[in-house]
């Protein structure tokens, strides 16, 4: 949750910024902004298919990639909305899409009687560290401009990809995604 509701909050304006400094039309930045957050829910589907085929590390990290890289990306894109868009819909694809593999992860390596603190406590770092990151992207888009802003939400892709590597290779790994890991 590190980038994906400082995402949310703040790539709808820099949309919407993008289209008007090309003269284009702010409704068709608005429906690219609701693209860019309607998307996800494919993300979630098909991760989750993925991850019962494939394992559930794997599936996450490729969506971190994948985020983190769009992170790094979009902010560069000021200039040319149209490609702008493209990136900002696959990141809205990728964002969510890891989500529910850490939450089902958690779930399924956790105690059984501790499954629903697990989650808790896990929903509630994760606010935390979204209200950290929705308020740290205008104050650095103003300083520095949109790139650093999005850039700095690669750092929570970067980690997680790190963790899944890790938990990966751990022999608790195999309890997840009926042993694909």
């Amino acid at each position: 949750m590190f980038e994906l509701y400082a995402l949310w909050t703040w790539a709808p304006r820099m949309l919407a910024e993008s289209y008007a400094r090309a003269g284009l039309s702010s409704r068709d930045a608005s429906l690219a902004g609701f693209g860019l957050v309607a998307i996800g829910g494919i993300g979630c589907v098909l991760a989750g298919a993925f991850a019962d085929r494939i394992g559930r590390t794997w599936t996450t990290i490729a969506s971190l990639v994948v985020s983190g890289s769009c992170a790094l990306i979009a902010g560069h894109l000021l200039a040319q909305p149209a490609l702008l868009t493209l990136v900002c819909l696959i990141w809205g694809f990728a964002v969510v899409a890891d989500s529910a593999q850490f939450s089902t992860a958690v779930s399924e390596l956790c105690d059984p009687h501790y499954v629903g603190t697990a989650l808790t406590i896990q929903t509630c770092a994760g606010f935390l560290l979204t209200a950290l990151t929705i308020r740290a992207v205008p104050a650095v888009e103003h300083s520095f401009g949109w790139a650093v802003a999005f850039s700095l939400l690669a750092i929570g892709p970067l980690f997680g990809i790190w963790h899944m590597y890790r938990l990966r290779h751990l022999p608790a790994a195999k309890r997840m995604a009926g042993g694909r890991k």
